[in-house]
């Protein structure tokens, strides 16, 4: 069925009482999706910077096809992580198989934006429930607009115009050390993964709003400024950028699927005990270079 003969359908956007966020309540993903519809679903991802699609009962398939409709999809470098049969969907979940983790278990333990370790970072990321812990589990969010916006006028001044290194190697042995589960990196891994250097404060491609573009689990410093001062400016960045004023906490539900905006936010796993299953699935939308 072309795209635009896909019939519009009766479905609610309403924001979440906090800083970001609404739910979608009444969208059937199973179905194609009218032009409307979507230009509708865009627009609500750039007011409120994070969707909840409520009871999303969708294949892994259906959730590539509609991620698709944002913008190419970006492959995790952990490909041993990848759903069989959809190179484009990392499993994240804590469950292990013959002793072996069927997917990335310690996902999002510190507050990160997707993909920043690369020239191209996300532009949005899509994790839908499969299996959820009976307790913790939650995913919050950090409105980096917001941040920004706060941030005080003589911080503001010294970081405007800054570039920032980024890695993916930044915390990975670190993380390592807390989870033997974590695999090493290949030598072609790390080679997909070489540093790069981003804006600290970086322009939204598509509203225009300014928003802080660091974080503590990938950016390792700011550029041509004495060592000492870059830490001390990433650990008041670090601090602002995650206050309680700023956050969204998500609390799974069945079939939630989270939309987010990795140009907009940060986010981090709470984590659960590791005796709870947990299991989602993620896709990851490619975005522009930051400016």
């Amino acid at each position: 069925m072309p795209l635009d003969t896909a019939a519009r359908q009766d479905f609610d956007i309403r924001p979440l009482h906090a800083p970001l966020g609404a739910e979608v309540l009444g969208l059937d993903l199973t179905r194609p999706l009218s032009t409307a519809d979507l230009a509708r679903v865009h627009r609500a991802h750039l007011d409120h910077h994070v969707l909840v699609f409520r009871d999303t009962r969708i294949t892994p398939a259906q959730q590539v096809e509609f991620s698709r409709r944002f913008g190419e999809l970006q492959i995790h470098v952990l490909r041993q992580y990848q759903l069989a049969g959809h190179p484009e969907v990392l499993v994240i979940s804590n469950i292990r198989e013959n002793d072996q983790p069927i997917g990335l278990g310690d996902a999002g333990h510190l507050w990160h934006s997707d993909l920043s370790y690369k020239a191209t970072p996300s532009l949005g990321s899509m994790l839908h429930a499969q299996e959820l812990p009976a307790e913790g589990g939650d995913t919050l969010f950090a409105n980096q607009h917001l941040a920004w916006d706060t941030l005080p006028e003589d911080l503001k001044r010294e970081i405007e115009f800054a570039q920032a290194e980024h890695s993916y190697l930044a915390r990975y042995e670190d993380l390592r050390k807390l989870n033997p589960y974590r695999p090493a990196l290949t030598q072609a891994q790390i080679d997909e993964v070489v540093p790069v250097r981003h804006p600290v404060v970086r322009t939204h491609p598509e509203t225009g709003r300014r928003a802080l573009f660091v974080s503590e689990h990938f950016t390792t410093r700011i550029l041509d400024i004495p060592e000492a001062r870059s830490r001390a400016l990433l650990d008041a960045l670090f601090e602002h950028s995650t206050k309680p004023e700023f956050i969204y906490r998500h609390q799974w539900q069945p079939h939630d699927m989270v939309f987010w905006d990795n140009r907009s936010l940060m986010h981090l796993a709470a984590g659960c005990p590791p005796e709870q299953r947990r299991k989602l699935y993620r896709t990851t939308i490619a975005g522009d270079v930051p400016f």
